[in-house]
């Protein structure tokens, strides 16, 4: 995709990443990462974005190699978190006569991040404003908490394109996208669920101020551009930031000292699909990227989870899981939930306590108590579990 027009005068000039393993320090990235950036040229020169610094030299290249000689008039800064703003004091210093445009909101971080006083340099935008170019004309809409407070997205209105900052974003570098078999919606879930998951109110309210505008393509600042049946990426969007299961299943998450309290969640699954339709995906926390687990809890409608009692309370594993959906404001879902113990059971108490002070969660009885090992009786409670777990969607 490199140096491809996008559409009239907009140009795609950012970099993939192949050599990071963690983006943000946490999720990882087999795919590796694409950093995007744009070039709108007119009467006046815009690039959208920067990148990060890791990949600061090769944007660099990009851009020069668009402008053809050129000097940018404006930067436009829709979001500052290091992975975009990271080239930001490179490409100011490079072209002192450039003008940033961004929120009020990033004004006080400009000064954090690159401890320059840019002063005039600074062009402030309020919502609804325009800024023009020439032919092209950029609007700019406030969007707060997605998922940083001082970003915003920008709407082109000759070419309808959507530069919609870290809204509509996937994991994976644009170079590996035929990798990617599971499409677009598996690491775009990934992504949306773990980074901008918890906002998904500001998310509905920047959905509604896009309904109002006549986009054609959405250019985001990671994965691809998006220009074929926007309704369906937007209709994932407005499900994933409702809190509204995406699929009718159930998702069994599991951890387990010795193999006893996994041998409890197969059977368990086991059970579910020899006796209905239902979709079910199940995976050990201690050996599956946590993250994906995350996703997977926020996907379908319905959750066990299964956990030994460990030190008179939960497995820490899944204690750290239960607290990343805590974090991840989960909810409206229905769970159910297997524990494991020898001498005093305690996980499922501890873990529906935890569940409960969650919003909208409906328990599934009965909860099913492990013994050490699983027995005639446990496999006898599991069939009445997933009796309860089918019933459940109806």
């Amino acid at each position: 995709m490199k140096y491809n027009t996008i559409a009239h005068g907009v140009k795609y000039i950012g970099v993939d990443d192949l050599d990071i393993d963690l983006f943000e320090g946490q999720y990882e990235v087999p795919l590796g990462m694409s950093y995007n950036s744009y070039l709108i040229e007119d009467e006046k020169v815009a690039i959208m974005d920067s990148v990060d610094a890791r990949k600061t030299d090769e944007w660099v290249v990009n851009l020069e190699k668009a402008l053809d000689g050129r000097t940018p008039d404006y930067l436009i800064v829709q979001h500052l978190e290091p992975d975009h703003g990271g080239s930001v004091k490179y490409i100011m210093d490079k072209y002192p006569n450039m003008t940033a445009v961004c929120s009020q909101k990033a004004v006080a971080m400009f000064k954090r991040f690159f401890d320059v006083d840019y002063g005039t340099r600074l062009q402030v935008v309020k919502e609804g404003e325009t800024l023009s170019l020439g032919e092209h004309t950029l609007q700019f809409f406030m969007a707060p908490m997605v998922h940083w407070p001082e970003v915003m997205v920008t709407y082109e209105k000759k070419t309808k394109i959507l530069f919609a900052a870290d809204g509509f974003g996937k994991f994976g570098a644009l170079s590996k996208e035929e990798e990617d078999d599971e499409g677009w919606a598996c690491e775009a879930r990934r992504y949306y669920f773990n980074i901008v998951g918890k906002y998904g109110a500001m998310v509905q309210n920047l959905l509604k101020k896009a309904a109002m505008l006549d986009i054609e393509k959405i250019c985001p600042l990671h994965g691809p551009v998006l220009e074929e049946n926007l309704g369906y990426y937007i209709g994932l969007y407005d499900t994933w930031s409702k809190y509204e299961p995406e699929t009718v299943g159930i998702f069994i998450a599991y951890c387990s000292l010795h193999g006893n309290t996994a041998k409890a969640a197969q059977a368990l699954a086991d059970i579910i699909k020899e006796n209905s339709n239902v979709k079910v995906s199940i995976a050990d926390l201690a050996r599956e990227d946590l993250h994906e687990c995350l996703e997977d809890a926020f996907r379908y409608d319905r959750m066990v989870l299964c956990a030994p009692t460990y030190d008179g309370g939960i497995m820490p594993i899944m204690d750290d899981f239960i607290n990343h959906l805590r974090i991840k404001t989960y909810q409206n879902r229905k769970v159910a939930f297997v524990e494991n113990g020898t001498w005093a059971p305690a996980a499922g108490k501890k873990m529906r306590e935890q569940m409960e002070a969650m919003k909208n969660i409906a328990i599934i009885e009965p909860l099913v108590t492990v013994e050490s090992t699983v027995k005639a009786k446990t496999l006898e409670d599991l069939k009445v579990l997933a009796d309860a777990l089918i019933a459940a969607n109806e």
